[in-house]
């Protein structure tokens, strides 16, 4: 399936593929928690950014495994880009971002991020 994401002001856009998103993992680490992520993963080959990589921010916490990506106009958290166990690149979708879907509908499971 296809989506469509965006910033709220849209300077960042992207689409993205992924089975239809029916969970989401809402983690309760320090910028999830106050940014209200709910996030999904792909493999990042299936982000396919419409805004050049210039134009957005990335920040970075912690052990530096996620690079935080975000509009430095409205500040909206679209996603991030890390890597799983097995070195492979993945994106971290935040589903806040994407047009179309029912948030209410989604299955969410917590993660304890704070922990790690």
């Amino acid at each position: 399936m296809l989506y469509h994401g965006s910033c709220h002001c849209g300077r960042i856009a992207y689409e993205v593929e992924s089975e239809p998103v029916t969970r989401v993992i809402e983690c309760n680490c320090s910028i999830c928690q106050r940014r209200g992520h709910l996030l999904f993963f792909v493999p990042r080959a299936n982000l396919r950014l419409s805004t050049p990589e210039q134009d957005i921010t990335t920040y970075t916490f912690n052990a530096e495994r996620i690079r935080h990506q975000f509009c430095p106009v409205c500040g909206c958290g679209t996603f991030g880009i890390g890597t799983d166990p097995h070195g492979n690149e993945i994106a971290a979708i935040n589903a806040r971002c994407l047009e179309d879907i029912d948030l209410a509908a989604l299955e969410r499971q917590p993660y304890d991020g704070r922990s790690i």
